[in-house]
């Protein structure tokens, strides 16, 4: 059976331990946010960073995606860090740091005044085992759509000529949205789900990660799944979860999350509009296939 008899299920248990039950290179996306700086309260449990990377990268499909989601605390005015000192560590057990993207949070704490800004970010590191192998990129609307933006560039005829010409291309529809994504934090009612966890993320920075990354079918792991939001979206998303967490009380909050979902109304998966888009350094298209979720 393989990886199949860990899928669509929530483990109790040390997460090391139970990836170490995995085999090689079978997980196609993990999205996870570890308890970094101890700036939550997770009951005492201890967090083996540098064995969980390594666990990681062995279990990481080539051409898979971990996406790490984490901070750093201020101590004595000084930040620590540590979520650098984690992405450098990633990248010594074998993983390229693919994009280093923000989680910006719309409503953020406020923060006593510290002679410093107000923290409205997280880090979202998008670790890969080599090439990626599934982007199925976001697109959002272009300011200018439709109209022609006046332009110069040069061509050569021959070694000894050059000709300046005007360009007036009409700006496209579409484009591929950047890598700061925001988000309300524990708002819409698919989070508050999760109010007994002390950090969930929003089911929605997952939905976008598990669209970029994967496509149907696909196993998306959260060895520390806490309130299982990463198993919930997944589930709702059509691919096969795994959510593992050393906390019972948590195990029980994402086992009751995901069995909202299978006892949803039956799910169909709709394609939404596809875009084509051109990558810039390797002059290949590629096509962007979105979708979206209805019920019956």
């Amino acid at each position: 059976m393989g990886i199949d008899k860990y899928t669509n299920q929530i483990i109790e248990g040390n997460c090391v331990e139970v990836m170490k039950k995995f085999d090689d290179e079978v997980i196609d996306l993990t999205v996870t946010s570890p308890p970094y700086d101890d700036l939550r309260n997770y009951k005492g449990f201890v967090f083996p960073f540098e064995n969980i990377a390594k666990e990681l990268y062995r279990i990481t499909k080539q051409g898979g995606v971990v996406v790490w989601v984490v901070n750093d605390a201020t101590i004595d005015g000084n930040e620590t860090g540590t979520s650098f000192k984690q992405a450098l560590f990633f990248q010594q057990v074998g993983f390229n740091l693919h994009d280093t993207m923000i989680f910006r949070k719309t409503n953020p704490i406020p923060q006593i005044y510290r002679k410093r800004y107000n923290n409205e970010f997280e880090f979202m590191f998008v670790f890969s085992k080599g090439t990626v192998k599934t982007h199925n990129p976001l697109m959002v609307d272009c300011l200018h759509a439709g109209l022609e933006l006046n332009g110069t560039t040069y061509k050569n005829f021959s070694k000894n000529e050059q000709v300046r010409e005007k360009l007036a291309k009409p700006v496209k529809d579409k484009k591929i949205k950047g890598n700061i994504w925001e988000y309300v934090v524990g708002k819409k009612q698919e989070d508050q789900e999760a109010k007994g966890h002390p950090a969930p993320f929003p089911c929605e920075l997952v939905r976008d990660h598990i669209k970029s990354w994967t496509n149907q079918g696909d196993i998306v792991l959260d060895p520390m799944s806490g309130s299982g939001t990463t198993a919930r979206v997944a589930c709702e998303m059509g691919r096969k979860y795994i959510g593992i967490d050393i906390s019972h009380e948590y195990c029980e909050i994402a086992r009751q999350r995901v069995k909202l979902i299978e006892n949803a109304p039956t799910l169909f998966i709709v394609e939404e509009p596809t875009f084509e888009y051109t990558d810039k350094q390797t002059k290949s298209t590629a096509t962007n296939k979105g979708f979206g979720v209805i019920g019956a």
